[in-house]
């Protein structure tokens, strides 16, 4: 069974997700600040859902730890902010939060996030047994996707789970232009009414990372990948 940590500050809110998430199978351990949440983090917790305001060690920062951790830098955030914190809310893909929801929130939606999210391991599982020993290669970029590597200029670039998938299925199309509807859809595994921006921080985060022009704006439409000249 697949578990999920909680860190919510509000109890009300917490004890509501937590009931939410329970009847939809899932098994879950809850933090009421982000002190506890560190504490609790480990290989065996399969998902964090991040308040960004919490006491002690705030959201912003237990989701940096995470991701500097080796053990923890895997694990898929959701992350949940207060409706006029857009500023944070980017700050928090930024940093590698996987996914955002703005308060108050539907309880059912953010199960069904979470369904998506795990579909969607599930299916790149499938797929990497099926192409274990494959090794994608473009330009000055190197995909290991037996170990989940990938390798610029001779030099590994570390990238968040859901970076490293949108760089591999934006080489995989290279040349096809890319809706940002089409990559939520691929990558989140979501079909996402409204803000697409956690699309374009996640781009923009890789174009750093890799410190080139590969990956193309096309105005109105969305992105793709294109081999430099």
């Amino acid at each position: 069974m697949d578990k999920i940590l909680v860190v919510e500050d509000e109890k009300n809110i917490r004890e509501l997700i937590k009931f939410n998430v329970e009847n939809a199978g899932y098994e879950v351990e809850t933090a009421a600040d982000g002190k506890e949440a560190m504490a609790k983090l480990s290989e065996e917790i399969d998902l964090v859902v991040l308040d960004l305001m919490l006491p002690e060690i705030d959201g912003m920062e237990v989701c940096r730890r995470m991701r500097s951790s080796e053990e923890l830098r895997q694990i898929p955030i959701i992350m949940l902010t207060a409706k006029g914190e857009e500023v944070e809310r980017i700050l928090g893909l930024e940093m590698g939060a996987d996914d955002y929801m703005t308060k108050p929130f539907s309880p059912r939606e953010l199960v069904a996030r979470i369904k998506a999210i795990f579909r969607r391991i599930k299916e790149y599982r499938a797929d990497d047994e099926k192409i274990k020993d494959e090794i994608i290669e473009v330009d000055k970029i190197k995909i290991d996707i037996s170990r989940h590597e990938v390798i610029y200029e001779g030099q590994k670039i570390t990238l968040t789970p859901k970076e490293f998938e949108l760089l591999r299925y934006l080489i995989i199309n290279q040349g096809r232009v890319l809706s940002r509807d089409l990559l939520l859809e691929k990558i989140w595994g979501y079909e996402y009414a409204g803000d697409t921006r956690t699309v374009d921080v996640h781009i923009r985060r890789i174009r750093k990372k890799l410190n080139s022009d590969y990956i193309a704006t096309v105005r109105g439409v969305g992105y793709k990948f294109v081999k430099m000249e």
